[in-house]
């Protein structure tokens, strides 16, 4: 298999997920503005939405949007561990999540992508993103160590990639303790701790 990625974008999540699974996998990076991968083929050539993550199979087949992709690696290499059993009541809380952290809390940092912002912009897009991480910070409430419970989860996975945009824009989560300790915990995690490594965003521990 074959990841086309771009450093610390949401592409991450399927790479943890990959590793977390011991699974072997080759690594394209991609230049999101040029859709230049690093060997100089086009990007778009792969996945024509131009964007990250793109898995592409041994047989060739290419799969892209990062829920479907580690929703498929849970399911085919490692059935009821890092997703639940499908048609179950645990997968479909697993997969709540996941679609919030993709539709909703992905998405409020978009704005912030965007250099040209305003101020009075910033602000509300801040403001967005702090509402979405109060949803979060609920589902933690109970003192749990992951969304859905003690087990990590591909939404975990998602979740720890959404929240490690906020210090690089600027988005202060230090009076969430519980989200703080939910990303050191996640960050701790051996696989993490190497896809993380690969990219380059930090040594490994």
């Amino acid at each position: 298999m074959k990841l086309f990625y771009a450093p610390g974008a949401c592409s991450l999540s399927p790479h943890i997920v990959l590793r977390e699974l011991g699974l072997p996998v080759a690594l394209e990076a991609v230049d999101l503005k040029t859709k230049k991968t690093a060997s100089g083929a086009d990007f778009t050539s792969v996945n024509p939405k131009g964007y990250v993550p793109a898995l592409q199979l041994d047989d060739g087949e290419v799969l892209t949007e990062g829920a479907a992709i580690v929703q498929y690696l849970a399911d085919k290499y490692a059935p009821g561990t890092l997703a639940p059993a499908a048609g179950t009541v645990e997968r479909a809380r697993v997969n709540g999540h996941l679609n919030f952290v993709a539709a909703e809390f992905h998405k409020a940092f978009g704005p912030l992508f965007n250099p040209a912002l305003t101020p009075e912009a910033r602000e509300a897009a801040v403001a967005n993103i702090g509402r979405k991480v109060d949803v979060v910070d609920a589902a933690l409430a109970d003192g749990r160590p992951y969304l859905t419970g003690p087990d990590f989860t591909v939404a975990d996975a998602y979740l720890f990639v959404v929240l490690s945009w906020a210090a690089p824009f600027g988005v202060d989560l230090s009076s969430r303790p519980r989200i703080v300790e939910f990303s050191r915990r996640v960050a701790a995690r051996a696989a993490v701790q190497a896809a993380m490594a690969a990219e380059k965003l930090q040594k490994a521990a």
